[in-house]
């Protein structure tokens, strides 16, 4: 019997399980950038380092002020570099859309999630950036969650199942009765069985065609599945 629930948060609480860099890939589509999508993503991978090697992101930082910062970052890193205010403006545009649509997603859950927060402890483990916790306030979801186990915060990064075993024993609870919750089967799913969790993959759009192909019994593609999925564990 399920005792405890750990979520992802990041492709998994706030883009359906689709990947981000999908997400990102269409406001710059929607805002009409003049870039293919292999030079978006090599400019998103390397926002991705800049964003690991400095302190970019506050702990205070909101979504769409991490937005604003991590998409002006992977503008900077185009060949083709706009004027200032181009610059500017796709920014602003671009952080809009993608802070949009993950409100839009957390909308979605936000029911399901106060449902199983009645029911259950929750606890949210997650690779990110260090402002998580103000993530969720502006987003009104905060006190749904136990803790967060927090990337930037413990030093320890997924794959690496410690990320899950510490949310486990926050829980204080074993593995078996701990059902996790993600959208990376490589960096959420496979690494919360080796703890010998129960999981669920949300499985979206993801980085590459190989992930799009790849299955697993435990397998949903909507997060409102979580609640009648917990019947059969």
């Amino acid at each position: 019997m399920i005792k405890g629930i750990i979520f992802d948060y990041g492709g998994t609480l706030d883009s359906r399980g689709v990947h981000w860099s999908e997400v990102l890939w269409q406001g710059y589509q929607q805002v009409g950038v003049p870039i293919d999508k292999e030079t978006f993503r090599t400019a998103y991978v390397e926002g991705e380092r800049a964003l690991a090697r400095e302190r970019i992101i506050l702990p205070q930082d909101n979504f769409l002020t991490l937005l604003l910062k991590k998409v002006a970052l992977e503008i900077s890193y185009l060949p083709i570099q706009p004027d200032t205010a181009t610059s500017a403006r796709w920014t602003e545009q671009i952080a809009n859309y993608c802070d949009n649509a993950a409100r839009s997603c957390i909308d979605e859950a936000r029911s399901m999630l106060e449902d199983l927060n009645k029911r259950y402890p929750m606890m949210l483990v997650s690779n990110f950036y260090g402002n998580i916790d103000e993530v969720l306030r502006a987003y009104g979801i905060r006190h749904l969650f136990k803790g967060i186990i927090e990337s930037a915060v413990v030093g320890v990064r997924k794959p690496n199942p410690t990320l899950f075993r510490l949310g486990v024993d926050a829980l204080e609870l074993k593995p078996e009765d701990v059902l996790v919750v993600g959208d990376s089967l490589r960096k959420d799913i496979e690494p919360a069985e080796s703890l010998g969790c129960h999981v669920l993959w949300l499985k979206g759009k993801g980085w590459t065609d190989e992930e799009d192909r790849q299955t697993h019994p435990n397998t949903i593609t909507r997060i409102t599945e979580v609640t009648e999925c917990l019947k059969k564990f």
